[in-house]
This record gives structure tokens, C-alpha cells and sequence, in this order.
């Protein structure tokens, strides 16, 4: 009598591994051809247009406007997400502890704004912070000035109008992680004698820290290469973001140098990156941002 051939266990593991990287072929194949094709052709015009060599990262070193554009974009890059982490830790706070349906009102007044067009968002703050916008009608109405203040075109400009896009990325993993954290943990401690912001300092707190480095970095990122919001809001003829810099080049069809200067906004993002892996253990981070505290 014959008898059916069994399916072993590997092989089944060797045919659901086949599937699930056929799955993953098409996305793989975007990655390469939309992210990874066009990276390496930037870094290898960076050193061969248009002659082979280190010029153009010479050209970027000896140039003090270029050098002064870096250091700027990691600054205001630093201080939004120093804003955020402040601002969005709070909401966070008060979204997790409150009542259900106020806690969907929360969570929606953060997440339709990141469903708009950035562009559009950026033009609705520059009628905010025009000298005939809100701020300045209400100011001039109830007295509190006498004359219109310069809103736009300044660095404070550019600070809310990046915190304004990049808050909800900080509320979402500290939210994630928060939602985590059992109650009763810091009525334990309470329980014990700790007064209530003693409890909070050495429980709540360091158990929600992941979510905040994980919201920290996602921002930090980010905001390296924002370019809508600093050419809208910010003083053009000041300070200057590297990725308004690298454009203005792109512009003058300056393609090496243009090229380097994206290649150097390339390495300070995976210079981050690899700090933040290292340190921070950014995985674990990540892991328990998105996955709740356990």
C-alpha cells in the first residue's frame, strides 16, 4: 500500500520563507531603484563632477556660509526637538490619563493637521504670522503693542512652524509607550509614601523614556532635511538650511557640488543614526515605542 510522503517541518519553513520574500520583492526592488540608485549616483557625482576627486567637499569646507548652514540646520534641528520633546511629553501625559472620549478628541486635534499638505500648512501659518495676520490683529486690538511685530522671516518662525509639523511624530511613541504602563505601578509607589511627583520623577517617568528618545530622533531626523518650512518662514537672505542650500546649486546646475552638499546631509543623518544605535540602542527603543512598555 503506498503511503503519502509527509511535508516536513523545514520544508514547510523552507516554502513559507520563499513566499514571504516574494512578497517582499516588489517593495525591495522600489527601495533599490527609487532610494539606493538615486543615493549612489548622488555620492558618486559628489566626487567626479565634474573632476574626480575631493573637490567639491574641499570647496563646502572652505566656504563659511556652507559651514555656517550646517551648523544651523543641526541648532534649530536640536531646539525643535528640545520643543517637541517638552510639548509633546505633556500632550501625551494628558491624552493617556484622560477620559475615553476626550482622549479621541486629543488624539484627532494632533492627527488631522499631519493628514494636510505640508505646503498648505506652511502657507497657513504665514497668514498667522504676517504683519496683518491673527496674532498681530489681536495684539494691536487689545493694546498690548502699538506697532506690528516681525513674526515671519525670522528663526522663531521657523521654530514654530517645525514644531507645528513634527509634534504629532513626537506624541505618538510617547503616547504608545505611556498607554504601556500600568497605573498601578505609580499607586504603588504612592502607596509607600512617595509623594505624588516623587513617584512620577522615579516610576512614570523612566518607564516612558523610550517613547521620548524614539520621538526625539524621528524629529531630529526629520528636521535635517526640511525645506518648505524655512524657505517659506524663514529669512532667506540669513540663515540658510543645508537642504535650501543644496537646491540653490541643484538650481545653478552646479550638479557635483550641489551633489556633496546632500552627501554630507546624508552622513550627519546616518551619523545620527548610528550614534543614537549605539547608545541609545535605538531597536530596543523602537521596539517598545511601538509595541507598548511591557
Amino acid at each position: 500500500m503506498a503511503q503519502t510522503p509527509r511535508i516536513t517541518g523545514s520544508r514547510r519553513r523552507g516554502g513559507s520563507q520563499a513566499w514571504w520574500g516574494l512578497l517582499a520583492l516588489p517593495a525591495a526592488l522600489f527601495m533599490v531603484f527609487f532610494f539606493a540608485w538615486p543615493l549612489g549616483q548622488m555620492i558618486f557625482r559628489s566626487f567626479m563632477d565634474p573632476t574626480p576627486g575631493l573637490d567639491n567637499y574641499v570647496r563646502f569646507a572652505q566656504t563659511p556660509s556652507g559651514v555656517r548652514s550646517l551648523f544651523e540646520t543641526l541648532g534649530m534641528s536640536a531646539l525643535v526637538t528640545i520643543i517637541c520633546a517638552v510639548v509633546g511629553y505633556v500632550y501625551a501625559y494628558a491624552v493617556r490619563f484622560a477620559s475615553p472620549r476626550i482622549a479621541a478628541v486629543l488624539l484627532f486635534a494632533v492627527l488631522f493637521p499631519a493628514g494636510v499638505n505640508l505646503l498648505v500648512r506652511t502657507f497657513a501659518l504665514q497668514v498667522v504670522l504676517r504683519d496683518t495676520g491673527i496674532i498681530n490683529q489681536l495684539l494691536l486690538r487689545i493694546h498690548l503693542i502699538s506697532e506690528h511685530l516681525t513674526l515671519i522671516r525670522t528663526e522663531t518662525a521657523v521654530a514654530l512652524g517645525m514644531t507645528c509639523m513634527l509634534l504629532p511624530y513626537m506624541v505618538l511613541p510617547v503616547y504608545s509607550v505611556m498607554r504601556g504602563i500600568n497605573p498601578e505601578y505609580v499607586q504603588a509607589a504612592a502607596g509607600l509614601g512617595a509623594r505624588p511627583i516623587v513617584a512620577f520623577a522615579r516610576v512614570f517617568l523612566p518607564m516612558s523614556l523610550p517613547g521620548l528618545y524614539a520621538g526625539g530622533l524621528i524629529v531630529f531626523v526629520a528636521g535635517l532635511g526640511f525645506y518648505v518650512v524655512p524657505q517659506l518662514l524663514g529669512d532667506n537672505a540669513g540663515g540658510r538650511f543645508l537642504s535650501q542650500y543644496t537646491a540653490d546649486y541643484m538650481a545653478q546646475a552646479e550638479w557635483g557640488y550641489g551633489s556633496a552638499i546632500g552627501t554630507i546631509l546624508l552622513l550627519v543623518t546616518l551619523t545620527t543614526l548610528a550614534i543614537a544605535a549605539r547608545v541609545l540602542k535605538v531597536g530596543e527603543i523602537l521596539r517598545q515605542s511601538f509595541g507598548g512598555a511591557r
